[in-house]
């Protein structure tokens, strides 16, 4: 997308959950220091959803007052996050203003939506949803075409069944090949070892990944 392409209207406003400093948990960028912004809304129901509280409310912020706040903290990476950020038309100007900020800036996206007009600069972490989620039909599978290297696809992992679903997509869409591939245990559904044996049995070209977030604060909420 180009800088053009977008508004300059830094009143566009966009429904706004929670804007917070943490470690992220996850990703190619695990670790850092990170400002999250979670938009509200979200069209899924995911039965393994931690932020269930996104679903509706939120205060309504425009796109100046966002950057304002995430400019309080001294980091060079920031998440948007939901919720489903891309539920929210407005969601596309702000990431382009925040990359046009100088900040690493990375989309937390379910894939349901279609994610082309996403600003190049941003990394894009979708998830491709797994049988046990109860979405799998959401899935939007034209948007692996969009994917380059520095994306990420993500499958939650909730037992043996899904693992077996997700290896067969790894497979059937060269994931590995596209772009980075993460396999992660939902948090007090599957043990992180045996998730973790099984992708070493297979020798799979995958990433095995935990929520550091839950491991640190568990289900705290603004982590």
């Amino acid at each position: 997308m180009s800088q053009s392409s977008v508004s300059d209207d830094t009143q566009l406003g966009l429904r706004i959950t929670e804007i917070f400093y943490s470690l992220q948990g996850e990703s190619d960028t695990v670790g850092w220091p990170t400002v999250f912004i979670r938009l509200t809304g979200c069209p899924l129901r995911c039965v393994y959803c931690d932020t269930a509280y996104a679903f509706q409310g939120g205060q309504r912020m425009t796109l100046k007052k966002i950057l304002d706040k995430v400019a309080q903290y001294n980091t060079q990476y920031v998440c948007v996050t939901g919720g489903e950020p891309l539920a929210q038309k407005n969601s596309l100007a702000l990431l382009t203003r925040l990359c046009d900020a100088g900040y690493q800036v990375s989309l937390e996206t379910s894939g349901a939506l279609e994610i082309h007009n996403v600003d190049t600069r941003v990394r894009r972490v979708m998830d491709l949803k797994t049988p046990s989620s109860g979405e799998m039909h959401r899935n939007l599978f034209d948007n692996i075409a969009s994917l380059d290297s520095r994306d990420q696809v993500k499958f939650v992992i909730c037992d043996r069944d899904d693992y077996q679903w997700a290896t067969w997509q790894v497979k059937e869409y060269s994931l590995a090949q596209r772009c980075q591939v993460l396999f992660s245990p939902a948090f007090g559904r599957l043990e992180a070892r045996e998730l973790a044996q099984w992708i070493l049995d297979d020798q799979l070209a995958v990433r095995f990944q935990l929520q550091l977030h839950k491991v640190l604060w568990g289900d705290e909420p603004g982590h």
